[in-house]
């Protein structure tokens, strides 16, 4: 039983590499679809905004508010917006934000392809001479890879003003006060890793998603199976990914 499971395991990540590789090839021929490449990353970004700035607002109130008595109790109450800035920007909003589109967007993909697929539409476009590979996984591969680094600054943004109006519930911080401390602590060191890995969150949300959905099987037990091992192999991915970000900024020096 152990042994089959991890044939399937490797199999599956075959698959998927092989899946993977097929994009590369398809993504820089000619004839991009770039009318869909729009609509897919109007569906990603706008569509998910709100559920990522709502997330971003109660993480950035709560962490602050949870690390104020700790703070307090070692006299360094003064460092809070710095401590609070650095944690969110370097490692909460990033993450979070690729987890919720995980959640939302991988298995939305999943399932729309995978029904797609069950009801062979995508057979249909191959046979009328449309290429569904390069309308369906290369414009929302692109989609999420361009659209989630967006959404994780936009995340920052929000949290950061939840961590102003935590610091001011039980303090007095002024507005320039607070974002001054927030900046003078923060560089480009603590910025661009943390935008450099969301690139690679919506790649691996993309392709898992189209996957899980171009290979659905089995009717439409098929696509809700695609839509929920979508949204826990690109959990799992995201978490991989940051943990080997983590890594390399952290040999290099650049945290």
């Amino acid at each position: 039983m152990e042994t089959t499971g991890i044939k399937t395991f490797f199999n599956e990540a075959g698959e998927i590499a092989n899946f993977t590789a097929r994009f590369f090839r398809e993504a820089f021929r000619k004839g991009f679809e770039f009318n869909e490449f729009l609509r897919q990353c109007f569906y990603i970004g706008n569509k998910s905004f709100a559920l990522v700035a709502i997330t971003a607002f109660i993480m950035g109130l709560v962490i602050t508010i949870q690390s104020r008595p700790t703070l307090v109790e070692f006299g360094a109450e003064a460092w809070l917006p710095k401590m609070v800035s650095l944690s969110l920007v370097r490692e909460i909003s990033p993450v979070i934000t690729a987890l919720i589109c995980a959640g939302k967007i991988g298995s939305g993909i999943g399932a729309e392809l995978g029904s797609m697929k069950v009801t062979e539409q995508i057979d249909a476009m191959e046979v009328s001479g449309t290429n569904p590979y390069k309308y369906l996984v290369v414009t929302r591969v692109y989609a999420t890879t361009f659209m989630i680094p967006i959404l994780a600054i936009l995340a920052d943004a929000v949290s950061l003003y939840g961590g102003y109006l935590g610091t001011n519930i039980r303090g007095n911080v002024s507005w320039n006060l607070y974002w001054h401390q927030v900046f003078d602590v923060m560089t480009y060191s603590d910025l661009n890793p943390a935008v450099i890995k969301t690139f690679f969150f919506g790649f691996a949300i993309g392709i898992v998603g189209c996957y899980k959905g171009y290979t659905s099987r089995k009717g439409t037990e098929g696509v809700g199976r695609s839509a929920n091992s979508a949204v826990v192999v690109a959990s799992l991915l995201v978490f991989i990914i940051d943990l080997i970000a983590v890594q390399i900024t952290d040999i290099f020096g650049l945290i």
